[in-house]
């Protein structure tokens, strides 16, 4: 680990020094997986939350086999397979991308969840140990306390986390930052807490093995580690626990990495090389795993015999299988909020998609997950048959959690608030892109709409900020996540069909709090609103048309009736609905110049910033949006306040033609 960030010239080795010890005990004694099937659904699972400790996990893996000499030598370099921080990389041991403190071992907490949602169903076939490393960094992360307020609370013993507790951060001492018991606020939590010298092998042993014994509760093992272990100055004396090795390589922190790698028992000429005694222990460990995973093979085997449909079930849901859903017999009651539609399909959804997972943060009866809860249950401490977590006011936990869920496999997570709170999300939303995972947030109350609740709960920014991850694009070079906003219930329907058909990004689903007119439908409005599956499509339009209406969400209905006052004074118009920008320009230059041709005067609505249509609209077109946060009182008074009238769309439209 040393010799990699030496090399690179950039890295944090002291971290990975003081923590090497745990982790080869936990590879070498306790973890259970297949060196020949990394996919195997059975396996135990380890979740790194300090990123940066990633020349740690490398190294290790290495030693298993997993990564070559020549892979630790191009750490941090274009093109190689160990990236600074950790990302995803199931054949090669990893299970998930880490670096922002605090979520990798929430997503721990999260696979731990599914873990035991999957073993409620199918026994032993999913008894797996779910592992996380945490480090000072990660405890004061805040998430911290939601990630271990709900794993104690749930009494996921499946569960077990060590604690680097090296008292070294990268700019100073824990001490100087705090002063709280960890060991007191785990407890309090529900944990049970094992305290331990974390360098120490023995003590390593007994602590995981005493771990693997607890049947109530998630285990904490604080290991009070050495920062830099083994590091020595040019002289020979200890450069031991010292913060100038967290965060640059030895040489730069002021130790003797050639002298270092000597006190180890290593070559500073040649440190990329594996020491018999430790090729040994890993061959053995090896042995090991393939006489554990036949007899795990065995019994998977005899379970399925005896419960095949079981079986077959299970390997469904490990290959992303979601069941034929007949969409267009979702009856919707019209004119109603898209959150009430939202609530119809979920409760097909509960029904008919068993593995599916809904979670909610505090707002199930507001959000209208209440749809899916009301044909499942919550699940609680030793039941897990129930299908709703319950997550508390924690958003960015309640996202890592379903992020965790996902990563472990056979569930299908969905999470809910109020969109303005997906300002807590963002970061857990960023990650969910980067390792591209259809995880499904719902957000409701989209627009200030909310009303009486006033500025502080009505989302105007957070449309345009989410919708930026639609033109961002993802390592396949695809848009990161997909954003639908729909328009009225049938295509809220459809929003939710092209959530769970998405097996490969993230969807973000934008619902109203407030009823929406339905949309005008030419035979069948269902049928009309799967062109919502382009990202944008023609709703209605008159021969001729002088210019073209478009908008997302409760907007488009106020259109509809703009378009009407128009009419009457002879301007003819064609209306658009836009859920989704990225996914509409994703289509073919004929679709889209086809829906919104480059010559046409353009008018766009939105309850959000203007920058919002502003790649629709162009420069030549006109926006009417908001410019400031919102206000107190009731939504229809908001509408009239701020402009958002079919009169105004009229009187706007009016001046664009008049101008133009």
């Amino acid at each position: 680990s040393a010799s990699m960030v030496e090399k690179a010239k950039s890295g944090h080795p002291g971290g990975a020094m003081g923590g090497a010890d745990f982790i080869n005990v936990l590879f070498t004694g306790f973890l259970v997986y297949d060196p020949k099937n990394p996919r195997w659904e059975g396996r135990d699972r380890f979740f790194l939350d300090p990123g940066h400790m990633s020349p740690m996990l490398y190294s290790t893996l290495a030693l298993a086999g997993k990564f070559s000499m020549e892979d630790l030598q191009g750490f941090r370099q274009w093109g190689s397979v160990t990236p600074g921080h950790p990302e995803r990389d199931i054949l090669r041991g990893i299970e998930n991308t880490s670096g922002p403190l605090g979520q990798g071992h929430t997503f721990a907490v999260g696979a731990a969840i599914a873990a035991k949602f999957l073993k409620q169903r199918f026994g032993d076939c999913m008894d797996q140990t779910i592992y996380a490393f945490i480090s000072d960094g990660g405890v004061q992360e805040e998430i911290s306390q939601g990630a271990g307020r709900t794993a104690g609370h749930l009494g996921l013993d499946n569960l077990i986390m060590f604690y680097d507790s090296n008292g070294i951060q990268l700019s100073t001492k824990t001490r100087e930052v705090t002063e709280e018991d960890v060991a007191a606020k785990y407890t309090a939590w529900g944990w049970r807490v094992i305290t331990i010298t974390g360098n120490d092998a023995t003590q390593i042993r007994a602590a995981l093995t005493e771990a693997k014994l607890e049947k109530e509760r998630p285990t904490l093992i604080i290991g009070k580690t050495v920062m830099g272990k083994g590091a020595v100055k040019a002289d020979g004396t200890s450069f031991e626990d010292e913060t100038e090795t967290h965060g640059q390589p030895l040489s730069a922190a002021g130790a003797s990495y050639e002298k270092t790698i000597e006190n180890l028992g290593g070559d500073p000429a040649n440190p990329f090389v594996i020491f018999p005694e430790v090729k040994e222990l890993y061959e053995k460990r090896a042995a090991e795993l393939a006489e554990i995973v036949a007899k795990k093979y065995a019994a998977k085997e005899a379970w399925a015999k005896q419960n095949p449909e079981a079986a077959q079930k299970m390997q469904q849901w490990f290959d992303g299988y979601v069941p034929a859903i007949d969409w267009a017999g979702i009856e919707q009651k019209p004119n109603q909020a898209t959150r009430a539609a939202s609530a119809t399909v979920l409760g097909v959804l509960a029904r008919q998609v068993e593995n599916m997972i809904v979670s909610s943060a505090d707002l199930s009866n507001s959000d209208k997950t209440d749809g899916f809860l009301k044909h499942t249950r919550s699940m609680k401490k030793g039941d897990f048959s129930g299908a709703f977590l319950q997550a508390g006011v924690s958003e960015l936990t309640m996202a890592c959690l379903c992020i965790g869920m996902t990563l472990h496999g056979g569930v299908t997570a969905a999470c809910a608030t109020f969109f303005v709170f997906s300002d807590y999300m963002k970061p857990a939303i960023r990650l969910a892109a980067l390792m591209e995972l259809p995880v499904k947030f719902i957000w409701t109350h989209d627009a200030f709409r909310v009303g009486e609740d006033g500025p502080t709960h009505e989302p105007v920014e957070q449309e345009a900020q989410i919708r930026l991850m639609e033109k961002l694009q993802n390592h396949h070079g695809h848009n990161s996540m997909l954003v639908l906003r729909p328009a009225d219930v049938q295509e809220a329907t459809v929003a939710w069909k092209m959530a769970m058909e998405n097996k490969t990004t993230p969807t973000g689903l934008i619902f109203s709090r407030q009823n929406i007119n339905d949309l005008p439908a030419k035979v069948n409005r269902y049928t009309e609103a799967l062109q919502a599956e382009k990202g944008a499509y023609i709703v209605e339009e008159d021969e001729n048309y002088d210019v073209i209406l478009l908008a997302s969400g409760s907007e488009v209905s106020t259109l509809v009736e703009g378009a009407k006052l128009l009419k009457a004074e002879g301007i003819k118009t064609r209306i658009v609905s836009v859920p989704s920008e990225g996914l509409f320009r994703a289509q073919s230059e004929a679709y889209q110049q086809s829906v919104l041709p480059a010559g046409k005067r353009k008018f766009g609505l939105t309850a959000g910033l203007p920058v919002t249509l502003q790649g629709l609209v162009g420069d030549k077109g006109r926006i009417w949006g908001m410019n400031s946060f919102g206000f107190s009182a009731p939504y229809k008074v908001l509408d009239e306040k701020l402009g958002f009238t079919p009169e105004n769309v009229y009187n706007q439209v009016k001046q664009l033609t008049v101008n133009s």
